[in-house]
């Protein structure tokens, strides 16, 4: 497998599932500005859409949009425990990547423009800010997303709030979530994908 990825970017949370998981594969930067592999090749070739991240299985296929690639890595590592297997738990994991997707990445990603005014920057921090509330009432008693059980939902909310000191949103009004990403950011596959990136 090759997993297309830009440093720093959502894709990171799928190169960190993939060292969780423990299978092997190949990274393959892209330059999101140019839409250029580092190998020279057009990335829209692989994903039409020109954002990571783009996992290309070894028959050739490419999937796309990191929930999906995610829940597709726990599943060719059941032994990893990444995503309950069946029943409730499963679908409340599934529930939590959405949550991730649409209501704290989506919702903060206009923040990254530069031409955004503070008028413009207060509604969609003030919509983040409850979100992050929530977050940290379920920080207060659970170790991870799922409870006591680590999952990719907490990969993808760890890569996420990491860009929140970029965007100018402290975390420190939320210290069950802080601790949340210090406890993340200990494991071996974070710091091993960090150190790949050239993150640390």
């Amino acid at each position: 497998m090759k997993l297309y990825y830009s440093p720093g970017a959502c894709s990171q949370a799928s190169h960190i599932a993939l060292r969780e998981a423990g299978l092997d594969f190949q990274l393959e930067k892209v330059d999101l500005r140019q839409k250029l592999t580092a190998s020279g090749e057009d990335y829209r070739n692989i994903n039409p859409l020109g954002y990571v991240p783009a996992l290309q299985l070894d028959n050739g296929d490419v999937l796309t949009e990191g929930p999906a690639i995610m829940q597709f890595i726990a599943d060719q590592a059941p032994a990893a425990r990444l995503l309950p297997a069946e029943g409730a738990a499963r679908y409340h994991g599934i529930g939590w990547l959405n949550f991730v997707a649409t209501e704290l990445h989506k919702t903060c990603s206009p923040l990254f423009a530069p031409t955004l005014t503070d008028e413009q920057r207060k509604p969609i921090i003030d919509r983040v800010a409850t979100r992050l509330d929530a977050l940290e009432k379920h920080f207060a008693t659970s170790s991870y997303l799922l409870g006591a059980q680590f999952s990719v939902a907490d990969i993808y909310l760890f890569v996420v709030t990491g860009w929140f000191g970029r965007l100018n949103i402290p975390l420190k009004k939320w210290p069950h979530i802080e601790r949340f990403r210090e406890v993340m950011a200990a494991r071996p596959a974070v710091q091993e994908a960090l150190e790949a990136e050239g993150l640390i």
